[in-house]
């Protein structure tokens, strides 16, 4: 067992922090005020291949283990959590066509997606249909050579301003209405189809640099070999999306706290108080050590989980699991655990620690909220073997 990065791994870590304080770190406060999707930005980080990290190469991506795309994400986060965490949706979603797409679609959009030149959305939860993502009634009915579409999307990243949408919805052939998650096929939707219109943008406490919007399908006709895999098999296809989404987003979490740990330790070491830097005080020597030690922890569990799905380990989904419900809580703790240590300053925007606090917070709800992430990892751990299997 090693836990040591290998000099490439250290290398590729670098780059993309030094990516994130040239592209990011000058902007990331004007976006997040601003409301700026930076898809130029986006684009640069496609030129270094972070836009198809770990895509098959089939579609122009790197075809990384997740592994080292946590290692990628991780860096970039640490600067800008919200811009960081679309390009991991955006990842996962060029990831999902890319590996279930036919080879007309695939060869049409991988290119553009994998270099970021386009843009791709997710699109998986509606307006009834969150944790229940089984339940969805989106719609596609196969007529002739089309699909057509009909339903709505709710709290779609990315929506209005990407280019395609890989959209799971309930298809004819493969199931009625009350046939769960074995209903659910997957497509490749361009998203300037006709009969797709955007709802307003809406106003967060944070992810402000990306757009988010519901979608509604009106009728919305595309060719048949823009399915994804076969009839039936959306559900499958989401929850093995998921399994990276659930990475990456815990991975944006340890790179937040990452990020509020720097400011913290530089703060403590400039801040004054008594006539002595605030660094002297054991209190908050403590403080800053439990937030280390938490940090850590959780970035260890989700390159556990990132080794077990790049592995393909049965209990790979239970792993994922465990490491977002860990890693973003305790991300979101170190991250408020610092801004207590700035104190007032911790709260204004001239510091960076309220804007890390509130793109953070929304880690502990999407790709499955904590207490799915529970329920996930409690079935696995009633299984009669499951004690002996995570030793």
């Amino acid at each position: 067992m090693d836990f040591e990065l290998t000099e490439e791994q250290r290398a590729f870590a670098q780059t993309a922090r030094d990516f994130a304080h040239a592209e990011f770190a000058p902007h990331a406060a004007h976006w997040d005020e601003e409301g700026i999707f930076p898809k130029e930005a986006i684009a640069k980080a496609g030129e270094l291949g972070f836009c198809g990290l770990y895509a098959p190469e089939a579609a122009g991506g790197l075809a990384l283990p997740r592994l080292d795309a946590t290692l990628v994400f991780e860096e970039m986060a640490a600067v800008d959590p919200s811009t960081t965490a679309f390009i991991t949706i955006h990842n996962m979603a060029t990831w999902m066509l890319g590996t279930w797409a036919t080879p007309a679609v695939r060869d049409h959009w991988g290119p553009l997606l994998t270099t970021g030149e386009k843009l791709a959305s997710y699109c998986l939860t509606e307006p009834g249909a969150g944790s229940d993502a089984a339940s969805l009634k989106t719609r596609a009915e196969l007529v002739g050579n089309e699909y057509v579409i009909n339903g709505s999307k709710a709290f779609i990243s990315g929506a209005g301003s990407t280019d395609v949408l890989v959209l799971m919805a309930r298809s004819s052939a493969a199931g009625d209405a009350q046939s769960g998650a074995s209903g659910i096929s997957a497509f490749a939707v361009p998203a300037d189809a006709p009969g797709i219109s955007y709802g307003k943008k809406e106003q967060k406490m944070g992810w402000n640099s990306q757009p988010t919007r519901t979608i509604s399908f009106d009728n919305v006709r595309i060719p048949a070999d823009h399915l994804l895999g076969r009839e039936g098999e959306g559900f499958k296809i989401a929850m093995k999306g998921l399994d990276g989404g659930r990475i990456n987003i815990a991975t944006c979490s340890v790179g937040a706290a990452q990020g509020a740990l720097n400011a913290a330790q530089q703060y403590m070491q400039d801040r004054k108080q008594f006539g002595k830097p605030i660094a002297s005080f054991q209190a908050l020597q403590f403080k800053l050590a439990d937030m280390a030690t938490e940090l850590v922890a959780a970035r260890q569990m989700v390159r556990l989980a990132a080794s077990k799905l790049d592995a393909g380990a049965r209990d790979a989904s239970t792993y994922c699991a465990m490491a977002k419900r860990f890693a973003t809580d305790a991300g979101f703790t170190v991250i408020n655990d610092a801004l207590q240590l700035h104190g007032g300053y911790g709260y204004i925007r001239e510091y960076p620690l309220e804007r890390l606090l509130r793109d953070a917070r929304v880690h502990q709800i999407l790709e499955g909220t904590n207490e799915i992430m529970r329920v996930i990892i409690a079935r696995r751990m009633l299984d009669g073997d499951a004690t002996e299997v995570i030793r």
